[in-house]
């Protein structure tokens, strides 16, 4: 939102009032509080007939400072709010002298001068951060008297700002304006599914604008060198997070919000949907299940989208009789050959669904102001939409689905919880305005706190669409209702980078598109990308996405695909259980894992997963490509091609390949299983070892099902020599060498040359590899 009219003028309509000087300042054992009149006081007349901003400086935890702006602190604050997780051990000092006043969290120093123009500086020990400069903090009123709060903090030369939540326009956010509001808008538009009002700069530090409400973001769009954030009220608290490295920052601000829960095994798997609008009944689900069976297709997940409930009925969470006329039946049936079962919800009650009344009645609904039931027919004819801030209600809604886990369902698709109206009143009193983008925290918190109490905290898992601050805590999410073309799909891909920065480590997306229909070409193209994904789905809107619907070549890259991910699953089970500890997302874009790499700072057609393997996926019907590796050299995984890094590369690759590239000094652990997502990790293993460099230490973890650490290698080269040490591993282990075939003796197990390098099988915990020349 703007308020300026260029670099002088205040935009007509518009009354901006700043902070011209300390007056006073007030310290308590944890915070510092700073009186800050709008006009110089020359002399004590001009204490009266103006005003002042207070502002609170605290901290929360060690290197993270919560600034408050508050003009008038005595207006009523109606949650919700954000949960915010303080730890009390934050070491605070004061520094105060006639001069300055600097307070400071762990090496996170906020310095505000006393004279001379009003600024706020924020910095660590290596660097200037940022800073909120003479004018930047504002109270704003408008003509008709309506208040607002902002503040701006400066943007560096070649500084650029990530985030926001998932945005599915520019990958870098400098030049945009941005409203954080949850909204129902599909993946090619400026509007978004998931708004986070946090972002994060490539100087290495964060900014999490506490407020569940509207958030307007100007991101050197209003001033090209400032971030303008801005709600309306009469106060903003910001949080300032440090680094230094961009990961450090999503540590610490998953610390603060909430880290992400770690999804079973199994839904690392493939899902496959029936498909929104297509025609399907038991003989359908079958037909698709045995299809991906016969064809040696690994399928873990199998969803039910909307209309497995009837139509006009959504949500009355009962199987449609006409079409699954026994479905716990269906569902033993189904679960007997080792599928999870996913089903479609959303918190809407349509008029039909035989809840509705019974909603009404007990005063479960959202209401207007004169306590009629909140209603439009949009979605669903008269639909209703479930109050959570009703306890009873939040138990009448998990009843529902708690029947139906009893039947045999794993895990729910909750989809919605975007189109939240503000002119109602709720259950608790909450401020509707609020409540529209924290509805969707409260939602798909009920669904996934119900699945951990009954299938065990291991096993929750949901398919959310909506998310707020902290919603990484329930996983996990896809991209939404994107089209079947490949500028869909780079968009889809920008949007999940931009999520992955915003606090979120699992996300998804519609494998081949969901409107219209998909192409042959681009079905194999996504399904790379799919595959490659921390989830895969997948689904559409007017067809079935089973592969044999498109060609036999689909089929086979489906397979492939589908059995590498698999294979894969102890390395990224490693990966997902670290970012469950850490808040490091398993997708990454190529800034956070090399930040100090400038080329890497635009890029939004390729990203890491994990931490060692580099994926460019292939957007045009050629399989032309062009990708840029940080400096090194980098092996791709499906070609065992050794390509140097420092530069771009233009290639051209069939449905069977493409960029999948392993980072120098990696050890990678592949698995024996290529049917299913959850095996034994340690089982028969292979470590595949890319181009150690000389003296220095690689490692690999093996994480089991259950998230625990069990086993590991390290492994080292020293000229001609590599060495390899285990931990836990009780059972016979295979190490591939790539690119190595000059292997002239070991001293444990036995060795054989291959076209990829050489595999050495042993059982021991060290292993001395000697290469010939």
């Amino acid at each position: 939102m703007k308020f300026s009219n260029g670099c002088w003028l205040d935009k007509e309509g518009y009354t901006l009032k700043s902070p011209t000087e300390v007056y006073d300042t007030r310290r308590a054992e944890k915070d510092i509080t700073i009186y800050a009149p709008f006009e110089h006081i020359a002399h004590r007349g001009k204490t009266l007939d103006d005003g002042m901003l207070t502002i609170k400086i605290s901290s929360p935890l060690e290197d993270v400072i919560c600034v408050k702006l508050s003009h008038h602190i005595g207006t009523k604050n109606i949650g919700p709010h954000h949960e915010i997780h303080k730890k009390n051990e934050s070491v605070i000092k004061v520094e105060e002298t006639e001069d300055k006043l600097v307070f400071s969290s762990g090496d996170l120093h906020a310095r505000l001068n006393k004279k001379d123009l009003w600024n706020l500086e924020f910095y660590n020990s290596k660097q200037h951060l940022t800073s909120s400069q003479d004018k930047a903090m504002s109270y704003v009123l408008t003509d008709e008297k309506k208040p607002y709060m902002r503040d701006q903090l400066s943007i560096d030369i070649g500084e650029l700002i990530y985030g926001l939540g998932e945005r599915f326009g520019a990958f870098t956010k400098n030049g945009q304006t941005i409203d954080v509001w949850n909204e129902d808008g599909g993946t090619g538009s400026e509007q978004a599914y998931k708004n986070i009002p946090f972002y994060i700069s490539n100087k290495g530090y964060g900014v999490l604008v506490n407020h569940p409400e509207k958030v307007s973001f100007e991101i050197g769009s209003e001033k090209v060198s400032k971030v303008q954030f801005s709600v309306e009220g009469e106060s903003l608290e910001y949080f300032i997070i440090n680094g230094p490295t961009m990961k450090e920052v999503l540590e610490k601000y998953t610390t603060l919000t909430g880290k992400p829960s770690l999804p079973p095994a199994w839904s690392f798997g493939l899902w496959l949907s029936t498909s929104f609008t297509t025609n399907y009944d038991e003989e359908t689900v079958n037909s698709f299940i045995n299809g991906m069976i016969e064809r040696d297709i690994p399928l873990d997940v199998f969803h039910f989208d909307c209309f497995w409930m009837k139509e006009f009925e959504w949500c009355n969470f009962t199987w449609d009789d006409r079409v699954f006329p026994d479905p716990k039946k269906m569902l033993e049936r189904l679960k007997e050959k080792g599928l999870k079962i996913c089903l479609w919800i959303n918190p809407y009650i349509g008029q039909k669904s035989v809840l509705f009344e019974e909603g009404m009645e007990k005063g479960y609904l959202l209401k207007r102001k004169d306590g009629s039931v909140w209603q439009w027919d949009k979605w669903q004819a008269g639909l209703g939409i479930v109050d959570f801030t009703n306890p009873d209600a939040c138990k009448w809604f998990e009843s529902k689905l708690e029947e139906l886990i009893d039947m045999g369902v794993d895990s729910f698709k909750t989809d919605f919880g975007e189109r939240i109206p503000t002119d109602v009143v709720y259950f608790d009193g909450s401020d509707p305005k609020k409540m529209h983008n924290h509805y969707a925290y409260l939602y798909n918190k009920i669904v996934f706190e119900l699945l951990q109490r009954k299938l065990g905290k291991q096993q929750a898992v949901v398919f959310a669409r909506s998310a707020a601050v902290g919603s990484q805590k329930f996983p996990v999410h896809w991209g939404g209702d994107c089209w079947s073309t490949y500028p869909s799909m780079a968009e889809t891909l920008r949007g999940g980078l931009s999520f992955s920065l915003s606090g979120f480590s699992y996300w998804s997306h519609d494998i081949a598109g969901f409107e219209h229909g998909a192409t042959p070409d681009l079905y194999k193209r996504w399904t790379q990308f799919g595959l490659l994904s921390s989830h895969s789905r997948y689904h559409g809107n007017t067809e079935y996405k089973v592969p044999w619907m498109y060609d036999e070549e689909a089929v086979d890259v489906t397979r492939f695909f589908t059995k590498l991910k698999c294979s894969l699953m102890p390395y990224l089970y490693q990966n997902a259980c670290e970012s469950t500890e850490t808040g490091i997302p398993m997708m990454r874009p190529m800034v956070l894992e090399f930040t100090d790499d400038e080329s890497c700072h635009y890029l939004d057609r390729q990203y890491m997963l994990g931490d060692k393997f580099l994926v460019a996926p292939i957007f045009n019907e050629t399989g032309d490509v062009n990708y840029y590796l940080p400096k090194g050299k980098w092996t791709n995984f499906l070609t065992n091609e050794i390509v140097q890094g420092e530069k771009w590369h233009k290639e051209n690759h069939g449905y069977m390949t493409l960029p999948l590239m392993v980072k120098e000094h990696s050890i990678v652990a592949v698995g024996s299983v290529d049917y299913k997502a959850e095996y034994d990790y340690t089982d028969n293993v292979t470590f595949h070892v890319f181009e150690l460099i000389e003296d220095e230490e690689a490692t690999a973890h093996i994480y089991n099902p259950q998230g625990e650490k069990v086993a590991s290698i390290t492994g080292k080269r020293q000229e001609n020599v590599c060495i390899f040490e285990t931990h836990g591993l009780t059972q016979p282990y295979h190490i591939l060498l790539r690119n190595i075939h000059n292997v002239t003796s070991l001293n444990a197990g036995t060795f054989i040359n291959e076209d990829r390098g050489t595999t050495i099988t042993t059982q021991g915990n060290l292993v001395r590899v000697t290469l010939g020349e």
